[in-house]
């Protein structure tokens, strides 16, 4: 029999229009909430039925409070309960801040879903915008997406052209490397974009490419001269190279000649990263940071950098601002003769 989960499931694909990676990710964020009901005792067959009796139990003006405890108590035990990281060895105790309040808000939207279709009682608490909900949400310290300085990009997208690179690997997958990395940090797009990318995203003569992001979104973005020059590089030497029966429309391939995964994608950013010593926690989305930043750095207008990134509020593009001060002080400080001495220790 259909679950309130499982109809949620087809509500995320269908009438959201999400991504089946956004959708698994909402799904997932669920799993230790039913985890906490079912061990709170509100039924295993079907813990939603359970915890809609017990917040009505006292009747429906008490039901907003009821939420609130329920909620309190769930986020102490998300804060408690024992966590297991994937890679790494055994558990380890309590969700991370912002793992919570990532978690809330995937609760909010499920229990938006059931109060509409009367599976659950209504109540302020899962309004847009509640302050009661969100001072509900752990508070977290404040942190910077990672960033290149623009020298640091630089020599990472050109990584495959030296003669150290060219000496270990097939020539056609280093045209491939070459024009993956600068379509990643000249247009600043997400892994699963420049993943997905077909011959037909590509606009040569306009110097665009068309993305599909996240809510299926479209937009155009534009590539630099250097970017160009090595995806016609690759599209006229390297690709065909490359080229077998699974390649379909398929923009960049493997040395299979199949599409090349998100995972790959990671690996090859990986690989030039350290090959060019640089820290190790760098990835596709730091070059996306970088992208963003470099802009802002350069005079873009926030509104323009917010359409190439696909953001879909512009306070979510806004964090880059911060990004672009913190480098200029890291610049700063390590450049000019007097500026240690203007530091005062706390």
């Amino acid at each position: 029999m259909d679950t309130p989960l499982d109809h949620y499931r087809t509500y995320l694909l269908g009438q959201r229009n999400l991504s089946p990676a956004t959708v698994r990710n909402y799904l997932a964020d669920l799993v230790p909430f039913y985890q906490f009901l079912r061990q709170e005792g509100l039924g295993d067959d079907d813990p939603i039925a359970g915890l809609n009796a017990f917040l009505t139990r006292n009747g429906p003006l008490t039901v907003t409070a009821e939420y609130r405890r329920l909620l309190l108590s769930y986020v102490a035990w998300l804060m408690t309960s024992r966590t297991t990281n994937p890679g790494t060895a055994g558990e380890k105790r309590g969700h991370a801040r912002g793992s919570i309040a990532r978690n809330l808000a995937s609760l909010r939207s499920f229990f938006r879903y059931l109060i509409v279709r009367q599976l659950a009682p209504p109540s302020p608490l899962w309004n847009r915008g509640s302050t009661a909900m969100r001072s509900l949400v752990p508070k977290q310290a404040k942190r910077l997406p990672p960033v290149l300085y623009k020298q640091e990009a630089q020599d990472l997208v050109e990584q495959p052209q030296k003669s150290s690179a060219q000496k270990k690997r097939n020539p056609s997958l280093l045209l491939r490397d070459s024009a993956l990395l600068e379509l990643l940090y000249g247009s600043g797009l997400r892994l699963a974009e420049v993943a997905s990318l077909d011959l037909t995203n590509m606009d040569m003569v306009s110097r665009t490419v068309r993305v599909t992001g996240k809510g299926n979104k479209e937009r155009s973005v534009p590539m630099g001269r250097p970017c160009v020059e090595a995806l016609t590089r690759y599209l006229e030497v390297g690709r065909p190279m490359l080229q077998g029966q699974k390649s379909g429309q398929a923009l960049f391939l493997n040395r299979y000649g199949g599409r090349l995964s998100r995972r790959s994608v990671e690996a090859i950013v990986k690989r030039y990263a350290l090959r060019g010593n640089l820290p190790d926690d760098v990835h596709t989305h730091t070059l996306r940071h970088s992208f963003a930043t470099h802009l802002l750095d350069g005079g873009a207008d926030l509104r323009i950098v917010q359409e190439l990134l696909g953001h879909s509020s512009p306070s979510t593009t806004q964090i880059y601002t911060h990004v672009s001060s913190a480098q200029a002080r890291k610049v700063y400080l390590a450049a000019h003769p007097r500026a240690s001495e203007n530091e005062q220790t706390p």
